[in-house]
């Protein structure tokens, strides 16, 4: 079920499946992200400021960038800060990432 389709953002999901990633453009198998970290929904500001379809949704991005979104900044950050497709590509770290992960086979 996709709730925005310019973003890619959609619900929540728990398999792979082969298409492009949002971030890097490689065509490959993809896995879900939680624009939101699951480990932050039972959190008292997180319920406060979204509904549970926000805490649910997500974006399916290849394993090398989700790696790399994980490994650079933790859980409540990425809840935070980064909690949508857009601020993930706007941030200049993740943007060498994704540039770099695009370059991969």
């Amino acid at each position: 079920m996709v709730s925005e389709a310019d973003d890619g953002v959609q619900g929540n999901a728990r398999f792979r499946k082969p298409g492009a990633c949002l971030l890097c453009g490689r065509s490959t198998l993809l896995t879900f992200h939680h624009l939101i970290p699951r480990k932050m929904h039972r959190r008292a500001w997180f319920q406060k400021h979204f509904s549970r379809e926000e805490l649910a949704s997500g974006i399916f991005i290849c394993a090398l960038c989700h790696k790399g979104i994980h490994k650079t900044y933790d859980e409540m950050t990425l809840g935070k800060q980064f909690n949508s497709p857009a601020r993930l590509l706007q941030d200049e770290t993740l943007q060498r990432h994704f540039a770099w992960v695009a370059r991969q086979k």
